[in-house]
């Protein structure tokens, strides 16, 4: 049973992930920062690691068929104090450089090194106009803070080609389940019957449903012909405000309020993280079609009913 190390393996993206993989008959290792943890299940073995002292179990990464890099601290948990900006940064270069020191420095017959990014890579819309398709992974970084994350971000995990590791990038955007973030606590708003739009709505969201972004890790770890950096996004772009609609229609019927949230009173609530929220982004899912990689849910209304549906 060929094995995949997960660094981050139990935040919200590794634990859908980690099912999904189990599933398609992988073995699974999740570096946590618990100790003593043990699963029920044969099939998943937790490896207690840790960053700032430099810990990790070099047998596990001698167990590795597939790496797959999901650490880095929540961009929105938390004010973006300097203190906490380094923390988010550091979270994820400096655990990338502990696994690729201890993949140069031992024995191993990792394939694949499939890492995270974010499509907070680029800026904003106004700043590719004439482009149709929107942002590609061509594009130059976004001179912001979650821009110049994503820089370092994915040069930390450049040095695993120097050992000549397959590396995959996937620059991930809102990604929508029931489990958290975003999706669901606009899922609890409507519960009240109350619909947020954010500034004027119009923003841009790029998102992708999680069972196709599990899908797509599976394929970065799968294909060898899937090398570089990639956009995960759906190809059906939403404006916020339609997002939101077409969430209240499925909820609510006709039976919920709209309810403009200003911009003013976002930045107050959350200060630099509202650029986030008001940014209007356009990404290009054109590269990773171009694989063969077909989605189960390309549109809006396709991921919001299936996730309707689970409940």
């Amino acid at each position: 049973m060929p094995a995949v190390l997960i660094s981050g393996g139990t935040g919200l993206i590794g634990i859908n992930l980690t099912h999904y993989l189990i599933e398609k008959g992988y073995g699974i290792i999740i570096l946590t920062r618990q100790k003593n943890i043990t699963s029920q299940n044969p099939k998943i073995i937790y490896s207690f690691w840790n960053v700032e002292k430099g810990i990790i179990d070099v047998e596990v990464i001698k167990k590795a068929d597939h790496i797959i890099h999901l650490a880095g601290a929540g961009v929105m948990d938390k004010k973006w104090t300097n203190k906490y900006k380094k923390i988010i940064l550091e979270s994820r270069t400096k655990s990338a450089e502990l696994i690729i020191n201890c993949l140069k420095e031992n024995e191993n017959h990792v394939k694949s090194f499939v890492s995270a990014s974010a499509i907070g890579w680029y800026g904003k819309d106004d700043e590719v106009s004439g482009k149709k398709e929107g942002f590609i992974e061509s594009d130059t970084p976004a001179k912001d803070f979650l821009g110049e994350t994503c820089v370092f971000w994915e040069a930390s995990a450049d040095r695993v080609t120097e050992l000549g590791i397959r590396l995959v990038k996937l620059r991930t955007g809102i990604v929508l389940t029931n489990d958290g973030g975003a999706f669901k606590k606009y899922k609890m708003l409507l519960r009240f019957g109350v619909v947020p739009i954010l500034g004027n709505g119009k923003q841009i969201v790029s998102w992708i449903h999680i069972d196709d972004l599990c899908r797509m890790y599976g394929e970065a770890i799968e294909n060898n012909y899937v090398k570089g950096s990639f956009n995960a996004v759906a190809p059906g772009t939403v404006s916020q405000k339609k997002l939101m609609l077409i969430l209240g229609q499925r909820l609510r019927n006709k039976f919920f309020i709209p309810i403009y949230v200003p911009s003013i009173f976002l930045k107050l609530i959350f200060g630099k993280r509202s650029i986030e929220i008001l940014k209007s982004a356009t990404v290009s899912d054109k590269k990773i079609k171009a694989t063969g990689f077909t989605f189960l849910y390309p549109s809006i209304e396709a991921a919001v009913d299936d996730l309707i549906g689970e409940n």
